[in-house]
C-alpha cells in the first residue's frame, strides 16, 4: 500500500494584501497532485476554490472573495492529505473611494457625491469636491493600521467631503513620514489656492461692476424722481428706463459670456460623452474581452462578466447599450454551443463534465445539458462495448492458427486472477483493473477470455464516472457543492426524480449488454438466434478449458464487486450473478466432461509394475485425477456474497451426478479393457514387481511378459482395492466440495465394479479350474481302471497328485500377485475339483470292495489336503462323493485304509500341498 501523503502547508503568498478580488499567488508543500485533488481553498474564511487555477503541487492562483474577517490564515485541502494548515496570512484592505474622473475597473456609484452637492456645497464646482493632492506634495501612506486609527478618532474620517473631517487623521494617513520643509510647502501651496479661489471670485465681480452701478444709477434717479414728482407722473417713464436698464444689462452679459459659455457647454458636452465611455467602457469592451477569454478558456471571467452585463444592461431601453448588449448575447450563445459540444464530446472526465455543466447552467444553456450528458455517456458506452467484440472477432478470425482455445489443456500454466480493485480508487476514481502479470499470457490465452477482459475492464473503469455523474445529478452537487445555488440544485432534484426510471433503463442496458457481449463469447448456446447475430459471431472450434471457464468467472466476479461498491441497486446487477451462475454451472459440467477424457487415457499409462499389495499405480491416478479435478473446481463451487449455489437447481444436481458415474464407470470399462486386451496389444517393455514384501514366492521380471491370467489378477487386486478404498475416498472428496447424489454415484459405481470384479473373477476360475476339472476323469480311468475290479488299494494314484500340484501352481500365481485373492480364488477351484470329483462318483455303477477302499481313500486324501480352503459347497460335494461309496461294513476296512493313509506314499500325498506352499513362499525370496 502506498504512504499516505502530508496534509497541505501554505508557507508564502503574494500580495500578502489587498482588496477583494486581488489574484494571489499561494505556495507551499502538498498542495495536491491533480485539479481534481484540490477540493478546498479559504482565505480569511472565504471560499475561494471558484477561482482557484493549481498549477503544480506547491504553487496556487487564485483571487481573494469577500471575505468576513480583515486578516486570516489560508487554508488548503486536498483529498490526498486532508485539511492543511498555514505560516503565513493575508490582509483584507478596504476599497478607497474613487473620485468621478478616476479611473476605475469597478462599477462606482456616484450618487453620493450628487447627494453631498445638493445638501451642503451648492456654491462649490463639482470638479473641486475632492482634489487629488491638496498639499501639492509627495503623498507618503504610512503604515498605522486602520482599526488603531479609527479608535484614536472615533466619529472622525479623513474623506474631504465628509462632515467628521479630520485634518490629523488625513495627515497621520498620507503624510505620517513627511519632512516640517515639506509641510511648509504645503501650506504655500494651501495659501496659493485660496488666492486663486478669492482672485476668480474678484475678477467675476471687476467684470460686472459697470452693470451694476448702471442699475445704481437707475435707482437713484427713479428715487430722487419719485420724491421730486410723485409716483404717478414719473412711473411710467422709470418703468420704461428700468426696462431699457434690464435689457442693456442682459445684452452686456450675452456679448461678455457667449463665447464662454459656448467653450463651457463644449467642454460639458465632451465630458459628458468622455464620462460615459470611460463609465461604461465594461460595456463596450466586453464583445471583444469574451472572444479573447473564450479563446484563452477562461469560461469563468467570462461568465463573470455576463452576469455583470445582464444585471446592467439586461433591461435597458438605451438603443446604443442594447445593440452592444445584443453582441454579447451573440458571442455566449456562441459559447453555449461550444461548451455544450465539449460536454458531448467522448471520452471526458468526470471532472470536466461536471465543469462544462456548471458553465451551461451559469449561462442558462436551454434544455437540461446534464442529462444529454448523461445520455451521451450512457450511448458511449454501448458503443465501446460492441466496437470491442468487433474488434476481437476479427482478429480471432484474422489469426485463428496461432491462438488455440485448448492451448494450456496439459499444461501446468494457468493465468492467476486479475488482481482486486484498489475497491472504489476506480470506483473512487475509475482505476486500474489489472494486477501485474506476465503478457505473455496472452499468447496463449483464448481471444474470448481475452476479450472478457477487455470488456470487463472497460465497463468498470468507465460506469464509476458514468454512476457517479448520475448522483451528482441527483443530489445537485453538478451546480454547486457548497449549496450557493439552491434554486438550481432543487430543479435539478426534480428533474432528477422525473428521470430515475430512464436512467435505471439506461444501467439495465449496459448490464444487458454486458451479460450477453459474454454469453456470445462463451455461452452462445444460452442466447436467442436474433441475439446471437447482435452479440455472437464467434469460431467456436472447440469449447474451452475448465481452466479458463475459472479464470472467466474470477473475472466477472471481481467486476461485479467493482460495480456493488459504486452502490448500484442489487436488482440491477442480478442479471451479472445469473451469469456468473451460469458459468460457473457450464465450468463443472465441462470440467467433469474433460476429466473422463483424461481418465479414459488413463489405459495408456499402465505399466503393469505391482507393488507388494497386487495393486498398480493406476487406481492411485485415477484418485488424484478426481481429486486435482475437484480442487480446480473449489473456487467455482465456493459461493461468493449474493451468489447462490451451483447445485440449487435440479437439473443441474442431475447432470452432475450423471456425469460423475460416468467418469467412474469410464475408469470400470477402462479396467476392463486393460484385462481383456489381446497380449500383442500390451506394451509389457516396462513391466516390474515390487520386491520389497518377503511373502512372495517370486516375481515378475522387467522383461517377461505377462499371461491373460495374471493381467486378470492384476485387474481383480486393483478391484478390491477400488471397492475397498479408492471409491470410498472419491465420495468423500464429493461430499466435500457440495456434490448431490454421492451416494447414488457410489452404490451405482460399486455395482457396476463388483460386476466387472465378478466377470474377470470368472474369467480368470475358468482359465484356471478347468483344465484341472478335466484333468480328473482322464486321470481315474487311465490305464483301463475299473472300480468293479481293481487291486488292494497301496495309496493314491498319479491323477490326483497331478490335480494337487495343479492346484498348488494355481496357489503360487495368485499368492505371487496378491495374498488377498488367495483364499477366494483356492476356494472356488477346490468347489469345482469336489463337484467334478462327486459328479464321478455318483456316476460309477458299482464298486468292489478294493475300488471302495480306493475311492474313499483318494476322496479323504483330496479333501484332508485342501481343508483350509473348503466352503460349505466344497463340504457337501465331498460329501455326496462318500456318501456314493458303499459303506464299509466291518473295522478292518477302516483300519485298512487309515493304514494306507499312514504309509509314506498316502501321508506325502496329503502333506505335499503345504510344503509346495512354503516352497512358493522361498522363492519370491
Amino acid at each position: 500500500m502506498s504512504r499516505a501523503r502530508q496534509p497541505p502547508l501554505v508557507t508564502g503568498i503574494s500580495p500578502n494584501e489587498g482588496i477583494s478580488w486581488t489574484k494571489v499567488t499561494i505556495r507551499g508543500e502538498n498542495l495536491g497532485t491533480g485539479p481534481t485533488d484540490l477540493i478546498g481553498l479559504t482565505i480569511c474564511g472565504h471560499n475561494c476554490l471558484l477561482t482557484a487555477e493549481w498549477m503544480s503541487a506547491s504553487k496556487i492562483v487564485c483571487r481573494v472573495g469577500q471575505a468576513k474577517n480583515d486578516k486570516g490564515d489560508i487554508i488548503v485541502t486536498t483529498k490526498s492529505g486532508g485539511k492543511g494548515t498555514s505560516t503565513v496570512s493575508f490582509k483584507l484592505l478596504k476599497p478607497e473611494k474613487i473620485g468621478i474622473l478616476d479611473q476605475s475597473a469597478v462599477w462606482v456609484d456616484e450618487m453620493n457625491y450628487y447627494d453631498m452637492r445638493t445638501d451642503r456645497n451648492k456654491g462649490i464646482p463639482p470638479l473641486s469636491l475632492r482634489p487629488a493632492n491638496p498639499l501639492g506634495i509627495e503623498i507618503d501612506k504610512g503604515r498605522f493600521p486602520q482599526k488603531d486609527l479609527e479608535s484614536l478618532f472615533p466619529g472622525m474620517s479623513a474623506d474631504f467631503t465628509s462632515e467628521n473631517f479630520s485634518a490629523a487623521w488625513y495627515l497621520i494617513e498620507n503624510h505620517s513620514t513627511t519632512s516640517f520643509d515639506q509641510l511648509k510647502t504645503a501650506v504655500v501651496n494651501l495659501k496659493k489656492q485660496a488666492n486663486k479661489k478669492n482672485e476668480g471670485s474678484l475678477a467675476y465681480v471687476k467684470g460686472g461692476l459697470s452693470t451694476f452701478f448702471e442699475a445704481q444709477d437707475a435707482l437713484s434717479a427713479i428715487h430722487q424722481k419719485l420724491e421730486a414728482d410723485g409716483t404717478e407722473k414719473v412711473e411710467g417713464s422709470m418703468t420704461q428706463k428700468l426696462e431699457n436698464v434690464l435689457n442693456r444689462a442682459s445684452n452686456t452679459a450675452d456679448t461678455l459670456f457667449q463665447e464662454v459659455l459656448g467653450r463651457k457647454d463644449k467642454a460639458d458636452s465632451t465630458r459628458n460623452a468622455l464620462n460615459v465611455l470611460q463609465r461604461f467602457k465594461f460595456l463596450f469592451n466586453l464583445p471583444l474581452n469574451i472572444e479573447r477569454n473564450i479563446q484563452k478558456g477562461d469560461y469563468d471571467v467570462v461568465i463573470n462578466d455576463y452576469e455583470k452585463a445582464k444585471s446592467l444592461f439586461g433591461k435597458t431601453e438605451v438603443q446604443v447599450f442594447k445593440k452592444y448588449y445584443a453582441e454579447v448575447e451573440t458571442r455566449i450563445e456562441a459559447l453555449r454551443e461550444l461548451l455544450l459540444d465539449k460536454l458531448l464530446e467522448t471520452p471526458s472526465t468526470l471532472h470536466d463534465q461536471k465543469r462544462y455543466i456548471r458553465y451551461l447552467s451559469d449561462l442558462h444553456a436551454p434544455g437540461d445539458p446534464a442529462w444529454q450528458c448523461i445520455g451521451a455517456q450512457h450511448q458511449w458506452i454501448l458503443q465501446l462495448m460492441h466496437n470491442c467484440k468487433e474488434s476481437y472477432v476479427k482478429e480471432q478470425k484474422g489469426n485463428s492458427l496461432l491462438h488455440s482455445p485448448m492451448l494450456d489443456l496439459e499444461s501446468d500454466v494457468r493465468p492467476p486472477p486479475i488482481g482486486h480493485l484498489s475497491q472504489t480508487a476506480s470506483l473512487k476514481r475509475g482505476s486500474s483493473f489489472q494486477s501485474g502479470r506476465d503478457d505473455a499470457w496472452r499468447y496463449k490465452a483464448p481471444q474470448q477470455v481475452i476479450f472478457v477482459e477487455k470488456l470487463t475492464k472497460l465497463v468498470v473503469s468507465q460506469l464509476p464516472n458514468f454512476w457517479k455523474l448520475w448522483i451528482s445529478y441527483v443530489n445537485g452537487s453538478l451546480f454547486s457543492e457548497t449549496a450557493e445555488k439552491s434554486g438550481q440544485m432543487e430543479r435539478s432534484k426534480k428533474n432528477a426524480r422525473q428521470r430515475q426510471n430512464d436512467f435505471k433503463k439506461m444501467i439495465q442496458e449496459v448490464m444487458h449488454s454486458l451479460v450477453k457481449l459474454i454469453r456470445g463469447a462463451l455461452l452462445p448456446f444460452s442466447l436467442r438466434e436474433g441475439e446471437l447475430r447482435q452479440y455472437g459471431g464467434w469460431e467456436m472450434k472447440s469449447e474451452l478449458s475448465g481452466q479458463w471457464l475459472t479464470h472467466v468467472i474470477q473475472t466477472v466476479r471481481l467486476s461485479s464487486e467493482s460495480l456493488t461498491a459504486l452502490e448500484i441497486p442489487n436488482d440491477m446487477l442480478q442479471i451479472i450473478q445469473d451469469l456468473i451462475l451460469d458459468l460457473r454451472v457450464r465450468c463443472i459440467i465441462v470440467t467433469l466432461q474433460h476429466t473422463a477424457e483424461d481418465i479414459k487415457r488413463l489405459a495408456e499409462k499402465e505399466d503393469w509394475v505391482v507393488d507388494n499389495e497386487g495393486l498398480t499405480s493406476l487406481p492411485s491416478q485415477f484418485e488424484q485425477c478426481i481429486i486435482h479435478s475437484l480442487q480446480s473446481l473449489k473456487t467455482v463451487l465456493d459461493c461468493k456474497p449474493g451468489e447462490a449455489s451451483v447445485f440449487q437447481q435440479q437439473k443441474t444436481q442431475e447432470d452432475v451426478c450423471q456425469l460423475s458415474i460416468g467418469i467412474m464407470q469410464v475408469f470400470i470399462d477402462c479396467l476392463e479393457q486393460l484385462s481383456t486386451k489381446p497380449d500383442g496389444d500390451i506394451d509389457t517393455s516396462h513391466l516390474s514387481v515390487d520386491v520389497s514384501s518377503p511373502d512372495l514366492f517370486g516375481s515378475i521380471h522387467e522383461d517377461s511378459s505377462l499371461s491373460s491370467e495374471q493381467r486378470l489378477l492384476i485387474a481383480l487386486s486393483n478391484c478390491r482395492y477400488l471397492e475397498r478404498h479408492t471409491f470410498l475416498n472419491i465420495a468423500e472428496h464429493f461430499e466435500k466440495h457440495g456434490f448431490q447424489g454421492v451416494d447414488k454415484i457410489t452404490q451405482v459405481s460399486m455395482e457396476s465394479l463388483k460386476e466387472l470384479d465378478q466377470r474377470l473373477f470368472e474369467m480368470y476360475i475358468e482359465f484356471k479350474a478347468d483344465p484341472i476339472v478335466g484333468s480328473l476323469e482322464p486321470g481315474i480311468y487311465a490305464g483301463y481302471f475299473d472300480w468293479k475290479d481293481c487291486l488292494v488299494p497301496t495309496g493314491v494314484r498319479n491323477y490326483l497328485k497331478e490335480a494337487l500340484v495343479n492346484i498348488i501352481a494355481v496357489h503360487a500365481e495368485v499368492f505371487t500377485i496378491s495374498k488377498d485373492l488367495v483364499p477366494r480364488v483356492m476356494s472356488r477351484v477346490v468347489e469345482a475339483v469336489s463337484e467334478e470329483l462327486s459328479r464321478l462318483m455318483q456316476c460309477v455303477s458299482s464298486f468292489s470292495k478294493n475300488g471302495a477302499l480306493q475311492a474313499k481313500l483318494e476322496i479323504c486324501a483330496l479333501r484332508d489336503t485342501v481343508a483350509i480352503y473348503l466352503t460349505p459347497e466344497s463340504k457337501s460335494s465331498f460329501k455326496q462323493a462318500l456318501e456314493a461309496l458303499p459303506q464299509l461294513s466291518s473295522g478292518t476296512d477302516r483300519k485298512q485304509i487309515f493304514a494306507i493313509q499312514n504309509k509314506g506314499n498316502t501321508s506325502e500325498v496329503t502333506a505335499c500341498f503345504p510344503a509346495l506352499l512354503v516352497s512358493s513362499e522361498m522363492q519370491i525370496e
